[in-house]
């Protein structure tokens, strides 16, 4: 058996060939929201509001494949007018809150968007993660997933969540799929 250890140089570090190949088929990329889009903390005030921080880089990230043609999708277990306003703000039009099995809106997103698991993006952070990404092509944990988590995928990025994993990924499929100079508006 022969074991191909080309690299492909990232932004962030070497991608070896395995990881860079499943990134080349993606078409649909799925979130989670706590620990991915925000550093997992959730910051209540003495009324009970809630409040949230997101990084404009991953915001950035998610425009620019948006504009790319890879859909995106959130999933998430928690309910929050925050994480709404947001996720409309960046484009995002699948937006599942309040969400305890994961499983079922990607069935519903691989068929709304008409992809194969292949064809599926995911980036996680804790156990109720694993069963969607079990399945995609692409299974991505953040820096600080869970460790059990992330015995369980491809990637994981070097950035934590919260402080620009998701860009490290989206420039990732950008990079892989020759897109990255032109969904940011640089000629070629």
């Amino acid at each position: 058996m022969t074991i191909n250890t080309h690299t492909h140089q990232g932004f962030y570090g070497p991608i070896s060939d395995d990881i860079w190949l499943r990134a080349q088929k993606i078409k649909l990329l799925i979130c989670g929201v706590d620990g991915v889009f925000s550093d997992g903390r959730i910051y209540l005030n003495n009324s009970g509001e809630e409040s949230k921080a997101f990084h404009t880089r991953d915001g950035y990230g998610v425009r620019s494949i948006l504009t790319s043609g890879i859909n995106v999708a959130v999933i998430t277990g928690r309910k929050s007018k925050i994480v709404e306003n947001r996720m409309t703000a960046l484009g995002i039009k699948d937006i599942y809150q309040g969400i305890d099995d994961k499983f079922t809106p990607y069935e519903e997103l691989i068929k709304k968007y008409n992809v194969t698991a292949e064809q599926v993006a995911y980036i996680g952070d804790d156990m109720v993660d694993l069963p969607v990404m079990k399945v995609v092509g692409l299974a991505v944990s953040v820096a600080d997933g869970h460790p059990y988590v992330k015995q369980h995928c491809h990637m994981i990025t070097t950035i934590k969540g919260g402080n620009g994993a998701l860009r490290e990924l989206t420039d990732l499929l950008l990079l892989s799929q020759n897109k990255f100079e032109s969904a940011h508006g640089m000629s070629i």
